[in-house]
């Protein structure tokens, strides 16, 4: 994938060098000059940092807005993340934008415009949230404003239900799609269809948030 991000900052920063460790590849537009200094020194070689500001369509262009696959704005002002977002779509047919919004009151103006808003504050309240009413569901995070969520199961390590089952026997929801499971301290096991289910596993699932109690329920007997 191409991706261009708005932004030079921590977030931005950071995100950049987890999507260029993974193979992809990655323009920044940051208008700080110290910043674009640092992240020159600090980023890959084949990062493409531009000095502008990404609300201007001639830096967007600078850094080939118009082939990439996701435009993600990242910076601390929301106002310029909207904009950035708008121009991404408008003027370069980007397919998906996606912005931190810093103020969660402004995440309903991002979405009705196809903007796809995370609000770290929105995030942590929900993962509060899911933590008292749902129990041994904890998310990780909120996708698609708010209907889809990536979540983690704990099965219990006695009178475990599902245990010794290949995934492909579970009766899952068409919605709900077990992504990994962590077991131990160290291991990481990607699920396929014929994947058992051990006690203590922890389960990553991918799930519609109106399935979350239906998912525990299979997966815990509770």
């Amino acid at each position: 994938m191409y991706i261009v991000i708005n932004g030079g900052g921590k977030v931005a920063s950071y995100l950049a060098r987890t999507m260029l460790d993974s193979g992809h590849e990655v323009a920044l537009i940051e208008k700080r000059a110290e910043i674009v200094e640092r992240l020159v020194a600090e980023l890959p070689p084949r990062a493409l940092v531009i000095h502008g500001d990404g609300c201007d369509s001639i830096y967007q262009e600078d850094a080939g807005t118009g082939r990439a696959d996701i435009f993600v704005a990242s910076t601390g002002d929301d106002d310029d993340n909207l904009v950035a977002c708008q121009l991404a779509k408008v003027a370069f047919g980007v397919p998906r934008s996606i912005a931190r919004v810093n103020n969660p009151k402004n995440e309903h103006i991002f979405n009705a415009l196809g903007i796809e808003a995370i609000s770290s504050t929105t995030i942590i309240s929900r993962m509060i949230e899911e933590e008292a009413t749902v129990g041994d569901i904890r998310t990780l995070i909120a996708l698609r404003k708010g209907n889809m969520a990536i979540v983690e199961i704990e099965l219990p390590t006695d009178r475990c239900v599902v245990c010794d089952k290949r995934v492909a026997e579970l009766d899952l929801p068409n919605d709900c799609v077990l992504i990994a499971i962590v077991r131990g301290d160290e291991e990481v096991v990607a699920v396929r269809g014929d994947t058992e289910l051990r006690p203590g596993d922890t389960v990553i699932a991918f799930t519609a948030v109106k399935r979350e109690r239906t998912l525990k329920r299979i997966l815990t007997g509770s």
